[in-house]
């Protein structure tokens, strides 16, 4: 991007809301409706009840609009991920770091869903939540457990604690930068 595209970015940013609508995907209880709340509100809650079906909230940040679609992890669920993820700006995969046993599904479900035609182009935001817990994996030895990462376009890793609000403003900021819509 040449110096005169990111001139006018920065001054359509500044007269022209953006809006941006996210895909959060993962296991059940890998944390993406703590995530969306900690987005929201920077709030946390221990009694999450688990997400069924799918839930849809809208955040403003800035002047930014996202739409952030929180879809159920249980395996029933698992079959909607690529509909709700066709044309969105960005994908966010939450992963349990702490959850070892869970790691090979997560990584199975994820790449299943890599393979998908209608998801080519998409930004991927691979998040290792729970970092706040002692049985968490390192971000390398979680980036080990989820070969091929970063082949695709915009695959990436950042480890987060939605409990303890580590790199939620790491996230935003890499959304609002890398997401479709802002390209």
């Amino acid at each position: 991007m040449g110096l005169w595209d990111s001139l006018l970015n920065w001054l359509r940013s500044l007269f022209f809301k953006q809006e941006m609508e996210l895909s959060l995907i993962g296991l059940q209880n890998a944390g993406k409706t703590s995530l969306v709340n900690a987005i929201a509100t920077g709030g946390y809650s221990e009694d999450m009840i688990p997400t069924v079906g799918f839930n849809m909230r809208k955040v403003t940040k800035g002047n930014v609009t996202i739409k952030l679609w929180d879809l159920g992890g249980q395996r029933r669920f698992r079959t909607m991920w690529e509909r709700y993820c066709r044309g969105v700006s960005a994908i966010l995969y939450v992963v349990d770091a702490a959850d070892r046993d869970s790691i090979p599904v997560s990584r199975s479900e994820l790449h299943d869903l890599l393979t998908r035609p209608s998801l080519n182009g998409i930004p991927l935001l691979v998040l290792g939540n729970k970092i706040d817990k002692s049985e968490a994996l390192s971000m390398q030895a979680l980036v080990d457990q989820l070969p091929g990462l970063h082949q695709r376009q915009g695959g990436l890793l950042h480890m987060i604690s939605c409990k303890d609000s580590v790199n939620i403003d790491v996230v935003i900021d890499w959304l609002i930068k890398h997401s479709k819509t802002a390209q």
